[in-house]
């Protein structure tokens, strides 16, 4: 048992029954109470004390305390109803059984004791009558309100203290005294002779009389100052790990910390950063030296307008050695002005305006707080009151810390993802085209335009001359984001333009791209790279001759045309597998583009949205089109305008617009020519008369050189029929000979003393360029010679 002093032991009756319900203990209460010694109960059945029919169950060992009336044998033959109050003894399953056997008798009105506990209490209390008039109060609630009992008596709250808060606390003191149930308020008040306000609960109860009828209330009041101000500092840091770091914009987030912190901490609050190392260095470890060039990235005040600001976001400022930004930059830690060795005025006197600006609005206390993070210093954070008249506390200082450094990781996160996208976003400009080639076959517009929030993905298109006028469109779009889908962005594409370049068909260029994706991807996760490489792609190939244009699709969306007479429409493309599913088919599909007919390709970001569906945003999408379509320039910003947010497109965006340019079939000139070479001089005489209808004279040894190569060729290497086409425009001129071999051609070191072998080499020499492509019937050999030099 727990030590008794001796006086006490005869003042409780104490006894200890076991789990088997004997007595085990008796003292000398237990004695005073009932009568026997110690010596006449220990070790005898505790039930043996209980008057005649009188039961009892044995308490069980593992239950809570218990208490109740029991009839209790006196050694002289009385029975006492007796209250027991008994106590599980959790060690060894014993039972501790007590009753107090003195302080049972009423007290008197003239108790000493019953007059100090209320008057001197330690919890300030105060007594109201059926009026809401002071009553009475304690020494406690006395200390508080700063005034004596004798001078308040009979005065109400409302009358004693602030009107405000005292008509608050005086409804609620009336509602107790109608409704005779307690509440509790809270409210900020000062206490007598105090400067500072604190936080009060006041728990109000009613007081009644011996009828039960509400006769006053009584109110105590507990300072619960120090446990709400840690509620709000846990309050603040909850709301800065929610509110601050939602985007990767460092200006964003640098007005989020400033945000939390007004008015929770401070009055006004401005976060100024360092600009960052240029060529995308990392700041230095440790502090910067003074003077330190700061930029303002946010502030915020509890001012409209925020007027106390000296800067506005995106100005430079210059802070030296004893200013307060500079000085906490310096030593790494927060300062605090005023502070026990110096003045706000003297720590304001580097810079004479905005010390004056500081006195204007009544500034009395400011706190420079450093931003770091890894161990670097990304800027300072001012913190400031003027309309909260407490000075910063020691709390308020580890909590703007706790606030700051948790802003800081955000800040530094942010910067660090500005810094890749731009590393990415430069990459990804750099592999897409710088501008898109002249064409005789279309006239073209473009847009890229990188995801808003997410990293650099991989979107591309392209636009590719080929031969016989015609030319390549291209719309790709690599899946997921960043540098890596920006460097197979890049592979993709110039594996589109070199086999643009061998002149495959769109089906079958799809083919050759699935298989490089496919190798892609084996080769990612051979590296340990995760995720598998995949792309959609649309490839189109208009020809300007026959004003047909080719396309084929690699699960991208299709394109859009619109036709110079009528709505706008998708294009029924076989959709096709998405690039690298690996060995499925591709289709092409063939329709005829009138001159001036506008064809639109374009990636999946511009149509998806949360805010609608894809079919809403093809309409929309057709709507500006067709409304804008006069420049295409303009119908490609319409176009964007018309489908993206206002804070930027949600994915990678790029879009390719081409208005189709026909030629006349004055400037095609095609023959049919016989397997005979005797007959190659009057091809050559129909070319040069050609020329010279065109007026091209200029261009005839050269361009008859060429022809009879490719035409003496033909005849000796192919196989009929033959056919010589030529194309002119403004700068060149295009000499085709088809036939229905398959055989390539290629070029050859003709010996010293070899009749030939110099055809092609000679072709080589006099054209800008020539190659040959195969066509269902067979391949063409062609030929371009610019007739720029010429002129």
């Amino acid at each position: 048992m727990s030590p008794v002093h001796p006086l006490d032991e005869a003042t409780t009756a104490r006894a200890v029954i076991d789990g088997n319900g004997t007595l085990t203990h008796w003292n000398e209460g237990a004695r005073r109470l009932l009568g026997y010694s110690p010596e006449e109960v220990e070790g005898r059945p505790a039930a043996d004390l209980l008057a005649p029919g009188t039961t009892i169950p044995l308490p069980d060992t593992g239950g809570d305390r218990r208490d109740g009336v029991l009839a209790l044998r006196h050694r002289d033959g009385r029975v006492l109803s007796v209250w027991l109050l008994a106590h599980p003894r959790k060690d060894n399953g014993d039972w501790l059984v007590l009753t107090p056997v003195e302080g049972l008798e009423p007290r008197t009105p003239d108790d000493p004791l019953a007059r100090a506990f209320l008057a001197q209490a330690p919890c300030a209390m105060a007594v109201y009558d059926e009026r809401l008039r002071l009553y009475g109060l304690n020494d406690a609630m006395s200390e508080v309100i700063g005034i004596p009992e004798e001078r308040i008596r009979g005065l109400k709250v409302s009358e004693i203290g602030s009107r405000e808060s005292g008509e608050r606390l005086e409804r609620e003191m009336a509602e107790v005294l109608a409704s005779g149930r307690g509440r509790d308020v809270e409210t900020y008040a000062r206490a007598g002779g105090e400067e500072r306000a604190h936080h009060w609960l006041a728990r109000i109860a009613p007081l009644t009389d011996t009828h039960g009828r509400v006769i006053g209330v009584c109110v105590a009041a507990h300072d619960t100052t120090e446990q709400n101000r840690a509620r709000e500092r846990l309050q603040l840091v909850n709301e800065a790990s929610v509110r601050i770091g939602t985007t990767l914009d460092v200006t964003r987030t640098a007005q989020e910390l400033a945000d939390v912190c007004v008015p929770a901490l401070a009055d006004f609050v401005s976060v100024d950063l360092l600009d960052p190392p240029e060529n995308g260095a990392e700041y230095s470890v440790g502090p910067p030296s003074a003077p330190v060039t700061l930029r303002r990235a946010a502030h915020r005040s509890v001012s409209a307008g925020n007027p106390e600001a000296v800067l506005e976001p995106g100005d430079v400022d210059v802070y030296p050695a004893s200013s307060p930004q500079a000085d906490s930059l310096v030593v790494g830690r927060p300062l605090v002005a005023p502070n026990a060795n110096g003045t706000l005025a003297e720590w304001l006197s580097w810079d004479g305006p905005r010390g004056e600006h500081v006195r204007e609005y009544g500034v009395h206390a400011t706190m420079s707080v450093p931003v770091r993070a890894r161990g670097r210093t990304l800027g300072v954070v001012v913190l400031s009151r003027f309309r909260r008249p407490d000075p910063f506390t020691a709390d308020d200082v580890l909590l703007a810390e706790d606030v700051t450094a948790r802003a800081a990781v955000c800040i530094d996160n942010a910067r660090r993802f500005s810094r890749e996208r731009q590393t990415a976003l430069a990459l990804q400009r750099s592999l897409l085209p710088q501008s898109l080639p002249r064409t005789a076959a279309l006239e073209a517009a473009s847009r890229y335009l990188p995801a808003a929030r997410a990293g650099v993905g991989g979107d591309w298109f392209d636009v590719i001359p080929l031969s016989g006028m015609r030319v390549a469109m291209v719309v790709g779009d690599v899946i997921g984001n960043g540098i890596q889908a920006s460097a197979t962005m890049g592979r993709l594409r110039t594996a589109v333009r070199t086999l643009a370049d061998i002149d495959l068909a769109p089906d079958e260029l799809l083919t050759h791209l699935d298989d490089l994706v496919v190798r892609l991807s084996a080769e990612a996760g051979a590296e340990g790279i995760t995720g598998e490489v995949g792309a959609t792609c649309v490839y189109a190939v208009y020809d300007p001759v026959s004003r047909r244009c080719t396309l084929a699709s690699a699960g991208h969306p299709p394109p859009v045309v619109l036709p110079p007479d009528g709505p706008p429409r998708q294009i029924d493309v076989p959709p096709g597998p998405a690039l690298g599913m690996g060995g499925l088919p591709f289709e092409s599909a063939e329709l005829d583009l009138a001159e001036g007919t506008v064809l639109a390709l374009y990636t999946d970001g511009l149509l998806e949205s949360r805010d609608r569906d894809v079919e809403a945003g093809l309409r929309l999408f057709c709507r500006a089109l067709q409304e804008s379509s006069r420049s295409l320039e303009g119908a490609a910003h319409a176009i964007l305008q018309a489908l993206l947010p206002s804070g930027g497109a949600p994915d990678d965006v790029a879009l390719l617009l081409a208005r189709t340019q026909g030629l006349a079939p004055s400037d095609v000139a095609t023959w049919a020519i016989p397997a005979d070479p005797a007959l190659v001089a009057p091809i050559r005489k129909q070319v040069a008369d050609q020329l010279e209808v065109w007026g091209l004279t200029a261009a005839t040894f050269t361009a008859e050189l060429v022809v009879s190569e490719l035409v003496t060729n033909a005849i000796r290497y192919g196989e009929p029929p033959i056919r010589l086409r030529l194309i002119h425009d403004t700068e060149t001129l295009i000499c085709e000979v088809s036939d229905s071999s398959h055989t390539a051609p290629h070029l050859r070191r003709a010996k010293t003393f070899d009749e030939g072998g110099r055809g092609l080499l000679l072709v080589a020499q006099l054209t800008q360029r020539w190659g040959s492509r195969h066509t269902p019937e067979g391949k063409t050999i062609w030929a371009e010679l610019s007739l720029l030099g010429e002129e």
